[in-house]
């Protein structure tokens, strides 16, 4: 062997442990003082232009790397930790989820399978998801990135157990009638998106019409399965809604099954949004009907607030599931004793390898306990319908949309009537918000209505948040009609 050996490890450990301390020390701060700190701020363009640096060739003292970070990443966040984000529905992080990761990424595990503590760790916290949503013990899951991957893993079960041929074995061009899977016209893009991932392409979905509450219109559902019925396709899936994205609507899931039994169709839940409602003692039975699903996709970076990312999709039938995924390699064959003496986790998912999600979410149950993150799903809805009626007594606001859990609708209301202008000074209002740091929300359009968003996904929002939120929309309202448009 010729040249010197080298590794990634430290010369000098005990420096190392003394910058380690510093950054944690920072990270505890950082955690404490968000609310003293704007929730966001556009980045100079010196902050900008240092990360279109070039490659890096030499080596940099890792006590410069993590100042370099401190000026330039730490103060420029999307802002989702702050108790006034409400943008998008991204729950707001745990510090005790943080030091999960970090001492997921020191033990540096695959989770792809094996015999070690990391993957028991991952079959727990998918047997709590089950538990928590009340499927059974038999039925299986897998942690994924979040929702989207987790709709395309329940989706594709459903095509491979209704498609009446072996889609594996033969392609979905072997499928003798076009597949037809029905959701509402309030569905999350990203079904779309699996879909066509899936081959079945866009026209395979049937887009549901919504009633005025924005759930999914049973008339027009049956009607449209019949329809389809009636012109040679197969209606193989429902994708029912536990809290829609523009409102928070959740679809008659109890409705939906007792249809799907009937068509002996596959029900799925996209419970990416509402589904843990299921652990929220005053609002669990807004979901009821969740546990006959057979396959429901949930977030535990949402409502159970795990740092970015992991999602969870569960499948009530282990063998469905695993008959949709398992391969044999003859370079991961199972052995009796040793690390592949365990069962292959990769077998109910597409990734080989897998990060080790599961200990932020197992650390932060286990230090918390499961009641109180139900508890804090309460206090989001009741913020909810506090700020509702906040909205309601304020002769400048409308709410736009009935408020169903921790989503609320509104808007300014602008002197000039038409909803071009309305939807000019709704949107300033919003990036004025956005730029002073002040609050986050988003806006949407549904049924053709343009309005502010506020999901109330947040541990930290207390009700003077909102106050805050109510008094700033009106003042920029006021403001914003005083600039003529362009």
């Amino acid at each position: 062997m010729t040249g010197k050996e080298e590794t990634l490890d430290p010369k000098d450990w005990e420096g190392l442990r003394r910058l380690t301390h510093r950054i944690i020390d920072d990270a505890i701060d950082y955690t404490r003082d968000v609310r003293d700190r704007p929730l966001w701020q556009e980045m100079p363009r010196d902050v900008r232009d240092s990360f279109a640096a070039p490659l890096p060739q030499e080596p940099t003292a890792l006590e410069d790397v993590y100042g370099m970070l401190s000026t330039n990443m730490m103060p420029y966040p999307m802002g989702n930790i702050h108790p006034r984000f409400w943008m998008w529905y991204m729950g707001s992080s745990n510090f005790t989820g943080a030091i999960g990761d970090f001492l997921a990424a020191v033990q540096g595990s695959n989770l792809g399978g094996g015999n070690h503590s990391a993957g028991l760790i991952d079959q727990q916290v998918v047997d709590w998801c089950k538990q928590m949503l009340g499927f059974p013990e038999t039925a299986s899951g897998t942690l994924v990135s979040g929702g989207s991957m987790a709709n395309i893993i329940g989706l594709t079960v459903a095509r491979n157990q209704m498609a009446g041929i072996d889609v594996r074995e033969d392609g979905v061009a072997g499928i003798e009638k076009p597949l037809r899977f029905y959701g509402s016209d309030q569905l999350h893009a990203c079904h779309q998106k699996a879909l066509e991932l899936l081959g079945l392409g866009k026209a395979s979905l049937c887009k549901v019409p919504s009633l005025p509450d924005c759930t999914m219109d049973l008339a027009a559902l049956q009607a449209a399965i019949t329809r389809d019925r009636a012109a040679g396709l197969k209606p193989v899936c429902v994708i029912a809604t536990a809290g829609t994205v523009n409102t928070g609507a959740i679809d008659d899931l109890m409705a939906i099954e007792a249809i799907c039994r009937a068509e002996e169709m596959w029900f799925h839940v996209d419970g990416c949004i509402g589904a843990l409602i299921a652990i929220a003692p005053e609002n669990k039975a807004r979901v009821a009907g969740i546990e006959k699903a057979d396959s429901v996709a949930l977030d535990p970076h949402k409502w159970l607030h795990a740092p970015f990312e992991v999602g969870c999709a569960l499948i009530r039938d282990r063998g469905a599931h695993r008959r949709t995924f398992a391969t044999t390699s003859e370079y991961l064959e199972s052995t009796e004793r040793g690390i592949a003496s365990a069962h292959w986790l990769h077998d109910y998912g597409v990734q080989t390898s897998r990060g080790f999600r599961a200990l932020k979410v197992w650390m932060a149950l286990q230090e918390h306990g499961v009641q109180k993150f139900g508890r804090l799903i309460d206090q989001n809805i009741r913020q909810a319908r506090y700020l509702t009626e906040r909205i309601n007594q304020e002769p400048a606001l409308e709410l736009t949309f009935p408020t169903s859990i921790n989503i609320v609708c509104f808007r300014y209301c602008t002197d000039i009537a038409s909803e071009s202008d309305s939807k000019r000074v709704n949107t300033e209002i919003m990036l004025r918000m956005q730029e002073t740091g002040v609050a986050a929300v988003s806006d949407t359009t549904v049924h053709g209505r343009h309005c502010l968003r506020v999901a109330i996904n947040n541990h930290r929002t207390v009700e003077a948040d909102l106050d805050v939120l109510v008094s700033e929309v009106v003042r920029l309202g006021k403001l914003m009609q005083e600039i003529p448009a362009n």
